[in-house]
């Protein structure tokens, strides 16, 4: 039997037949079981009388134009179970997140493939949900004009819908998330510049039910992208450990900028659940008001004694190959902390081993020490091109770093 499309809308109200043809009721929804198989239509819930009764899909001889007829008559009463994941209840007229066209959709119908699986049993396969002008029309004239004349009118509107592999649903109840076999998976593929405009066009308990169910890495970068308001709406819904694991994974600087703009109580519950050595950093940084350059700067940075070479920094690099990314300079500092000279990362690839860093050194030093405000902070990036700006005390001793990351940031919220 070739392939044919069925959809949600044609399914609705369908007339069921037992054996001998008597109509038994009619289809009230249809549920998937996920975690038995991600795309097969397993249960069919029909309303007979005042109840409902769950018929399985092996259970069905065929759907037609007249409806759907049986070849199994040991129906049994349905009873609501959390494994099913049910077309109409948790999908029709659901807000969920095309993760392929990066934005949150409504569910107007359901698409289906009949096939024959086994060489004889017709099955459906759930093909994709569908969000467009067609899928309006075959609800507002379903029962009111055949369905034969419903697919003759929608053939000039072109289609609009998403491929259900490409469907993120969002759904609060961690349990259940598991129960139905839900994945962030395709979210946290994406950029998070691209899931923090979803984000935005998220409900309050969505977002609570994303960033609970995420990768706390993932998290973290995506708490990044949005604004400050978001981000503390969506801290202040999220238990402290979860936060705390979240906020460790931030970058210091925007950890601690977060936590200011918390209550106290609240702040405080969080940094109790962090790790003492991240706790530790953060709380260096909440020292500082927000509008300086300490408000702003970070605690992470590789430094090395005046006397160090090209060899050693190679040797340091390897052990820390998960912050090159964001690395553009090392330091040169004396024995007593105090920063001497700025070596740009770019340097040290092309020299020999034995080249001492202070000779890449670039010149002149360029730092601000950590009460200057931030305005003057982005002067300087401006003024000398920088990519990073080391902060110092007033002792001139090295206690962060600003990077070009951080300006576009504060230039974007501000």
């Amino acid at each position: 039997m070739a392939e044919e499309i069925i959809y949600l809308t044609e399914l609705l109200g369908a007339k069921v037949f037992d054996l001998k043809g008597r109509r038994i009721g009619t289809l009230r929804d249809a549920a998937l079981i996920p975690l038995i198989d991600p795309v097969r239509v397993d249960r069919y819930l029909v309303g007979a009388g005042p109840g409902w009764l769950s018929i399985r899909y092996d259970q069905i001889q065929r759907i037609d134009a007249h409806g759907i007829h049986l070849k199994d008559e040991r129906l049994t009463p349905y009873h609501s179970d959390e494994y099913m994941l049910r077309m109409v209840r948790d999908l029709l007229d659901q807000q969920i997140i095309d993760a392929q066209g990066r934005k949150v959709v409504r569910v107007n119908d359901v698409t289906f493939v009949r096939e024959c699986e086994r060489g004889r049993d017709e099955v459906l396969h759930i093909l994709e949900v569908d969000i467009g002008i067609r899928s309006i029309i075959r609800r507002v004239l379903a029962g009111i004009v055949p369905f034969s004349v419903i697919r003759l009118l929608q053939e000039k509107i072109p289609p609009k819908s998403i491929r259900w592999e490409f469907c993120n649903m969002l759904e609060p109840d961690p349990q259940r998330r598991v129960r139905l076999n839900i994945s962030n998976k395709l979210l946290e593929n994406m950029h998070p510049a691209d899931l923090a405009d979803i984000v935005e066009d998220l409900g309050h308990e969505d977002r609570q039910a994303l960033f609970s169910a995420m990768d706390n890495e993932a998290a973290a970068e995506l708490l990044s992208e949005v604004d400050i308001d978001t981000q503390r709406g969506i801290v202040e819904s999220l238990g402290p450990e979860k936060a705390a694991e979240i906020l460790e994974e931030m970058e210091p600087s925007e950890a601690a900028d977060l936590l200011n703009e918390l209550e106290e109580e609240r702040s405080e519950e969080i940094l109790d659940e962090m790790e003492p050595a991240d706790k530790e950093e953060v709380e260096e940084l909440l020292e500082f008001r927000d509008d300086t350059a300490g408000g702003l700067m970070d605690t992470g940075f590789i430094a090395f004694p005046l006397d160090a070479t090209v060899a050693d920094a190679m040797a340091e690099l390897k052990k820390n190959e998960d912050v090159l990314e964001d690395l553009h300079s090392l330091f040169l500092i004396d024995e007593d902390k105090k920063l001497r000279y700025t070596v740009p990362l770019a340097k040290i690839f092309f020299a020999a081993g034995s080249t001492p860093l202070e000779d890449l050194a670039a010149d002149p030093l360029i730092c601000i020490e950590v009460d200057e405000s931030q305005e003057r902070v982005a002067e300087m990036f401006d003024k000398y091109n920088l990519l990073i700006l080391p902060v110092v005390d007033e002792e001139n001793v090295l206690v962060g770093v600003i990077t070009v990351d951080d300006i576009v940031a504060l230039l974007r919220h501000s």
